[in-house]
């Protein structure tokens, strides 16, 4: 099976201005944690670079980094396969995720600042809007902007990428559970809470609201396997 053909350059647009091994990175890692390219795919460097239209050595690099995030398994002189996703290194992701965001959660209570709110306001609008379009990937990345911009209103940006790099696995159990019945409404209620404890300056409950939220797709795991068990290493 070609798992590249529909996926990669109709969809993407390479910005010649700039190097093309990060933007490339970006964009297969986009595609495998939206499970688009899903464990056990394929990811030839020829093929790639034939359809990104650039040589082999900024692909090559793409791949490395993939590698390092552990998104993709290199057998050498063989192939670059979709990694399976590790259900271990998802709970340590969770447990780095729960522990930064709940005392960012604490932090953006004590200031509860209303520019903030209006801004986390607007995009839990942005995902209604997606669902109601039923766009789970517009809905996914507004959901990672509502938490990006946690990060940065509490003026700790640069963990947001840490958190990021580490979140592979645990991000593509979260793409197999969201389009089970009532999880995306969940997500919903849940940033709702969120942002109304951070109004009501509750550090507490903001920081119960973002353990409850971090926690549902663990806590759903084998529901998860059942349904995906090709998917998962462990």
């Amino acid at each position: 099976m070609d798992a590249l053909t529909d996926v990669t350059p109709a969809q993407f647009n390479l910005d010649r201005t700039r190097h093309a091994a990060p933007q490339i990175f970006e964009h297969l890692r986009e595609l495998i944690i939206s499970m688009s390219l899903t464990p056990g795919m394929v990811l030839s460097r020829a093929e790639l670079a034939l359809q990104y239209n650039i040589s082999q050595t900024p692909v090559r690099d793409a791949l490395i980094r993939l590698s390092e995030e552990g998104l993709v398994d290199v057998y050498p002189q063989h192939a670059t396969v979709v990694s399976r996703i590790d259900v271990n290194l998802a709970q340590e992701a969770h447990f780095l995720r729960l522990s930064v965001e709940m005392e960012i959660a604490r932090t953006l209570a004590a200031v509860a600042d209303p520019a903030l709110i209006e801004r986390l306001r607007r995009l839990v609008s942005r995902q209604k809007a997606a669902l109601e379009e039923k766009d789970l990937s517009g809905f996914a990345l507004a959901d990672q902007a509502f938490h990006r911009q946690m990060y940065e209103a509490a003026k700790v940006p640069h963990l947001f990428s840490l958190v990021r790099r580490h979140s592979g696995h645990l991000d593509r159990l979260r793409s197999l559970h969201l389009p089970a019945p009532g999880k995306a409404l969940a997500v919903l209620a849940d940033h709702d809470a969120i942002l109304e404890a951070i109004a009501q300056g509750d550090s507490s409950l903001a920081e119960q609201s973002v353990r409850r939220h971090l926690s549902g797709t663990l806590a759903n795991v084998e529901e998860i396997r059942t349904r995906h068990r090709d998917y998962l290493k462990n």
